[in-house]
Parts: structure tokens; sequence; C-alpha cells
């Protein structure tokens, strides 16, 4: 059976790699490429229905479907599925950089007084066209602080170190980004910097890292993951844990035996993964 959050398939149109599969679609499409223009947009379960995921400006995505002011798109560099407003949608022009920062400002004019016009997360994704000073600008003639950017081609190296980067942020359910997240986006943008494959939800990211698994009684090591139903968490030391968590509402750092404790309580630990993989040319 395929996975609705990873099937290219809007209940009525189908991308033309599902042909044969038994879907009933009423029309096949190669589909149309193009990016996020907006800073973020909410991937909705339905045209303006509940909201599964976040994605940011720049990430890449197949237009499937349009409906009611939405379209229907699957997102290149992870697979998932799910519908949003149109107008977040922009031509498919190349990508040069990517913020590195936390968060950063788009601005109106290279001076960090003018005002901004939008803040950027962490892995939103932009073509520059010029350096004037510390500021780059903007293929849209805005213009970003240099030292919050990075070329595509030059990914982080270590996805705890970026994660750490995000401590603090609101704890926000189905969130990808600096303004809030969520456990699985937390482990999924920290990956995406480094240019590794990372699925967005905590269950499909224990699948499709299965073959990585260790010994439940391994010890932790930082860069592992631990997985609960409904849960992700890295090991940032051998007594540390980070994660996003509802328990406090943030990104934290959490003393590990007390974490899993307190988890474990609710429900028993399905998985330890410990990754050791290349990076995706997808994500750069």
């Amino acid at each position: 059976m395929n996975e609705a959050r990873l099937t290219p398939f809007s209940g009525r149109v189908a991308h033309e790699s599902l042909r044969g599969s038994g879907l009933d679609a009423r029309h096949y499409t190669a589909g149309e490429w193009a990016r996020i223009a907006a800073p973020l947009v909410d991937l909705l379960r339905a045209p303006a229905g509940p909201r599964d995921r976040q994605l940011l400006r720049g990430a890449r995505v197949c237009i499937i479907d349009r409906r009611d002011g939405h379209a229907f798109v699957q997102a290149e560099a992870c697979g998932y599925c799910g519908w949003v407003a149109t107008g977040a949608l922009g031509a498919d022009h190349p990508v040069t950089h990517r913020v590195t920062a936390r968060a950063t400002h788009l601005y109106s004019a290279p001076d960090l007084k003018s005002p901004e016009l939008a803040l950027l997360s962490l892995n939103a994704q932009i073509e520059i066209t010029l350096q004037e000073g510390d500021f780059l600008r903007t293929a849209d003639d805005h213009w970003l602080p240099a030292q919050h950017l990075a070329p595509i081609g030059t990914p982080a190296t270590n996805p705890v170190e970026v994660a750490l980067r995000l401590l603090g942020t609101p704890y926000l359910w189905g969130g990808n980004s600096a303004s809030g997240l969520d456990c699985s986006a937390l482990v999924q943008l920290a990956h995406h910097a480094c240019n590794l494959p990372c699925p967005g939800d905590s269950d499909l990211q224990a699948l499709a890292f299965a073959d990585a698994r260790v010994d439940p009684q391994t010890l932790p090591q930082s860069g592992d993951l631990l997985f609960w139903r409904g849960h992700v968490a890295f090991v940032h030391d051998p007594q540390t844990m980070l994660h996003a968590t509802a328990h406090s509402m943030a990104v934290t750092l959490e003393p590990l035996a007390q974490a899993m404790t307190r988890i474990a309580a609710k429900t028993p630990l399905l998985a330890h993964v410990r990754l050791q993989r290349e990076p995706d040319t997808r994500l750069s």
C-alpha cells in the first residue's frame, strides 16, 4: 500500500510515475516544477485543511494539481506531499545560497537600519546575484546579511551542531522553521543542512533509518537518534538529549537518563539509530 504522505496523488490527479499502480486517478501528469517564494508556507492535508508540515523559501516542489486557490505538490527534498497556497509559489529559478544562521532578516536595502521585509529560517534557499559590503542581493532585489548565508555547495558537517543553533525555538506541531518546529523537524532541518536526506515525520524517519539500528543497550554517542512512538530525539552527548519536545514546548537539552525515564512512562523506546551516510545531491 502506498504511503499517502509520500504519494503524489491529489485524489483526482496523480504523477505519471504512478501509472499502473492501481490508483483511481482521473488524470496523470508529469507535473510542473516550482519553488516556494514565500518565507514559509504550511503544507496542508487538504485545501484550507490542517497543517501536516511546512516548507521554506526556495524549497523545490513538483505541482501535481490545482484547486480552490491551492496547489497539490510533492517536495523534492523529502517527497512529502500536500497542498500549499498558490500565492506562495514562484518560478523554478536556481538557488545559490542557503541560510545557515538560526534565522535572518530580509532587508529592503543593504543597510541594517533599513526596513526588514521578512524573517527567513535556517535552510531557506535564495538566489544571490551580487554582494555589496556585508550584504548580499537577492534576485528579487532584496538584501540579506552575508554572514548569515553560505553557498549551496558548502553544507554543514555535523547535524547535532546545526540542531544546537535552534536551541530555545518554540515547539510547534508540524512546524519546520526557526519560528517553531517539532521533534521530527529538528532532525530533518539539521540533516538537510548537511545535505543528508531525511523524511519529514518521526515514523517515516524510523522506517527510512531502520538499517542503521543498533542494539538498544548500545551506549549512546553524539549524533545517535532515539525513536519512540510519535517522538524522535538526538543524543547530544552520552549524558544529554537534544530534542524539540512538548514537555517544555521548546528545543531543549535534557539529561538523557531523566528524559528516557519520563518518556518510557508513556511509551517504550522503539529504536536506537546510528547513521553513517553520504550527502544527497538533491539538497545542494
